[in-house]
């Protein structure tokens, strides 16, 4: 089995020139198939290419025909760039892995070993996240919908159902990713890419699992989100991408319906506690109703299941 490691970066140059040799060792003895590195530059303005091009002349030149790197010219969001890594990816099975994260030395076989199952789509490291100084262990991930939205929270590791894998520490088929149409680019520039592809598979009747035993380590805090954007600016973009993700995947009627008479209830909400970013990524979403419900049309065309039993289980 062959397989790529796609890797987006925006302004990461200290994190690419920490991370990627630690990527390299932890994938370079894989013996059962070709292995290649897709370092996917989101239009950095620092001096990412030069440290990618530096290690690749230097301490990563025995890998150096292994590594690759795609240069975007503008900088286009979460989405776009991990799209465009998988479709130059060769491999069958695609590991998606952010540049603050690093694998452990043996993640690679247990994440690889499930995808002798067909039908599956996905398989979710173990996440030892690193926030406010703590590890909290995440990957599995569980929701509900609730008030007319998909409220999804941290899934206790025990079980290896997921109602998602991230977008940042996974594993996916290719052919599978290509038949869901990859990442939506209406979520740019992120959040909720990864869960909306996660439950658009579930829909179709593919599979997806967490994997305890294929860990890595997450610096949340060294990530570009935290660095570049403010967090009424963060706040807002992820009401707008839950807007989204109602929009383009309910599909039970019962659903679409609560959604619709408790929005008034939500607005209110909103209202007394003086949470502006609400409303404007409310207005954000509405602007885009025509491509979300193309989206959504497009998408339904797969689903198999409805929403009610997709979380059922959750």
């Amino acid at each position: 089995m062959n397989i790529s490691v796609v890797i987006p970066n925006f302004n990461g140059e200290e994190l690419i020139k920490k991370n990627l040799p630690k990527v390299v060792k932890a994938v370079e003895g894989y013996k059962v198939g070709a292995v290649e590195i897709i370092v996917v530059d989101d239009g950095s303005t620092d001096g990412s290419i030069n440290a990618l091009n530096n290690l690749i002349k230097g301490q990563l030149s025995s890998f150096k025909d292994k590594i690759k790197i795609l240069k975007q010219e503008k900088n286009l969001g979460f989405s776009s760039t991990v799209n465009n890594g998988v479709k130059k990816a060769t491999g069958e099975v695609v590991i998606l892995l952010n540049s603050d994260v690093v694998p452990e030395s043996n993640f690679l076989e247990p994440l690889l070993s499930h995808f002798k199952d067909l039908q599956l789509f996905a398989v979710g490291c173990m996440d030892k996240s690193i926030e406010d100084g703590k590890i909290t262990l995440r990957g599995r991930g569980i929701g509900k919908w609730r008030r007319g939205f998909l409220v999804h929270a941290r899934g206790e590791i025990d079980k290896t159902n997921t109602l998602w894998v991230s977008g940042g520490s996974s594993a996916l088929r290719k052919s599978i990713w290509e038949k869901l149409g990859g990442l939506n680019e209406l979520y740019n520039p992120f959040y909720w890419e990864d869960i909306d592809i996660s439950y658009r598979a579930l829909k179709s009747g593919y599979k997806l699992l967490f994997e305890p035993k294929s860990i890595v380590v997450h610096e949340h805090e060294k990530g570009a989100i935290k660095n570049k954007y403010s967090k009424d600016t963060v706040t807002e973009i992820v009401y707008r991408n839950q807007f989204i993700f109602v929009w383009e995947n309910a599909t039970d009627y019962s659903l679409q319906f609560t959604h619709f008479v408790f929005l008034s209830y939500h607005f209110v909400k909103a209202l007394l506690r003086g949470d502006w970013a609400f409303f404007s990524g409310f207005f954000k979403a509405l602007v885009l109703l025509p491509k979300i419900l193309k989206s959504s049309f497009t998408y339904q065309r797969s689903f198999i299941k409805n929403d009610s039993e997709v979380t059922r289980e959750f």
